[in-house]
């Protein structure tokens, strides 16, 4: 048996033993900070102080990166059966369209799989929030929406933007008003939904 050595933690055997790996008794060496007389073992990262000089990848756009007529596009998200089931019965939209496929194969003029435009948007919005509104979306005003097309189970969306508005916000001085108009395309390249929010977006720079 070792012997125990201050810093450190011994984790004793289960008794009765029920496996081989039971009968190990670990050592889990940690760093105590300075005058702590703490005896529990610390999470490597509490120890280590917020280096704010490291780059925090994943940034959104700020109101002076998004000016009228800037294109950008989003990468590709597979909508899957599994997908469907949860976006249906999260939001209670159980209509026989979606849960019923007998129904679909002899009634319904959408033959396949079809998920709900609301599902769409959702999923184009997130495509959105992942590369450009972390930390800077500020808030959700409105938009007009159309759609173009149905959207299957396993189709591939991505999300096509385009900067039509722009312009500083009269009540909140740190922020402006974004409106984009947004495209959402199938692997086929076929436009299945356009909408157009409107955002509140933070600025770099207070006017």
């Amino acid at each position: 048996d070792r012997a125990f050595r201050p810093g450190c933690v011994r984790i004793m055997p289960c008794h009765p033993p029920t496996c081989p790996a039971a009968t190990i008794t670990k050592l889990l060496q940690y760093s105590k900070p300075a005058g702590s007389t703490d005896t529990l073992p610390m999470h490597p990262l509490e120890s280590r102080p917020m280096n704010e000089s490291v780059p925090l990848l994943g940034m959104g756009l700020h109101l002076e990166d998004l000016p009228i007529g800037k294109h950008f596009r989003t990468v590709g998200r597979t909508l899957t059966e599994a997908d469907l089931v949860a976006f249906i019965n999260a939001t209670g939209m159980t209509e026989v369209l979606f849960t019923d496929q007998e129904y679909l194969r002899h009634h319904s003029a959408i033959k396949g799989r079809v998920v709900p435009g609301a599902m769409v948007y959702c999923l184009a919005e997130g495509l959105l929030m992942q590369c450009s509104m972390q930390h800077t979306g500020m808030a959700f005003l409105g938009m007009d929406l159309d759609v173009r097309g149905p959207t299957l189970v396993g189709d591939t969306i991505h999300v096509v933007c385009e900067v039509v508005e722009n312009r500083r916000s009269k009540s909140r001085p740190d922020c402006g008003l974004v409106r984009t108009k947004n495209e959402v395309y199938k692997q086929d390249g076929q436009l299945v939904m356009l909408y157009t929010p409107l955002r509140m977006i933070k600025a770099k720079h207070p006017a």
